[in-house]
């Protein structure tokens, strides 16, 4: 127990110079894994030190899965640390060389292990950022539905423009299948646009007439909805976290000096909020 202990205040806290040390270790390996990954790619080097290469991310994998597996062990919370955000982030990073036996090309997605390296900004006590990402993943969930209910209605009708489209253009106009109808209405309402398919009749030039404007009129809506959520967010943070002395209730502004419900005074509750953040 003590052996875990002391490992859970090295890999989990920064406060110490034991913790440093290994999160910059941690991610110096993070920066050189993904390195390998990048010079991989280019073909001459792959050709002159593929093997060096694979021996390389080998090793790398088997440092940061023995990592994991001990981040796991020594967390008191073991499912918490699995479902945060940098449990999944670390899970993902080992996925693609489990993968390698089966499509040697997928030895490339470890390049995801460059997420890692949000870790920086609690190691060097980025308290600022944290707290601006921590509103932007609350705004995140609080639009969430209204964001998917949009998509799920965006690929209705990506659905019937692109069944649409196959029954008026057909093959001849590169419309072969009802998928690439879809893929058409998917890239219009998006206002993107390849133009590897294109409608030649005149009924064809109408519906794409009427996707494009409907791509226009709804595609700032889920902006919409996360900007609204994201402001929420940002009142609700700048809102005081202590309660009403009189009425016990909460949400007022940190230079609040009467109870917003109630109307009595907050100046006492002020100042002992304040020695507590001195102390």
């Amino acid at each position: 127990m003590e052996l875990r202990r002391r490992l859970y205040v090295i890999i989990f806290g920064t406060d110490t110079w034991a913790g440093k040390l290994f999160d910059l270790t941690l991610l110096s390996l993070i920066v050189a894994s993904f390195l390998v990954a990048v010079l991989d790619s280019v073909e001459r080097y792959h050709l002159q030190w593929h093997d060096a290469f694979l021996l390389a991310e080998i090793v790398f994998s088997i440092i940061f899965a023995v990592e994991y597996a001990t981040r796991i062990w020594v967390s008191p919370n073991r499912w918490g640390y699995v479902k945060s955000l940098y449990g999944i982030i670390d899970l993902l990073s080992l996925l693609p060389i489990l993968f390698l036996w089966v499509d040697p090309s997928a030895a490339h997605l470890v390049v995801v292990r460059i997420l890692r390296v949000l870790r920086l900004f609690r190691i060097l006590r980025l308290t600022e950022f944290l707290v601006e990402e921590q509103l932007l993943i609350r705004a995140i969930q609080q639009s969430s539905k209204m964001i998917f209910i949009f998509f799920l209605i965006v690929a209705i009708l990506a659905t019937v423009f692109g069944s649409t489209m196959y029954v008026i253009e057909g093959p001849e106009s590169g419309f072969n299948s009802i998928p690439e109808g879809i893929y058409w209405a998917v890239v219009t309402i998006t206002t993107v646009g390849y133009g590897d398919i294109t409608p030649q009749t005149a009924i064809g030039k109408a519906v794409s007439t009427l996707v494009m404007l409907t791509g226009y009129s709804i595609i700032a809506v889920p902006t919409g909805v996360f900007t609204a959520s994201l402001a929420s967010e940002i009142k609700s943070n700048q809102r005081s976290a202590f309660s009403c002395p009189h009425c016990g209730r909460f949400g007022h502004e940190k230079d609040a000096h009467y109870c917003r419900h109630c109307g009595a005074s907050m100046s006492a509750k002020r100042q002992t909020a304040k020695r507590a953040e001195d102390d």
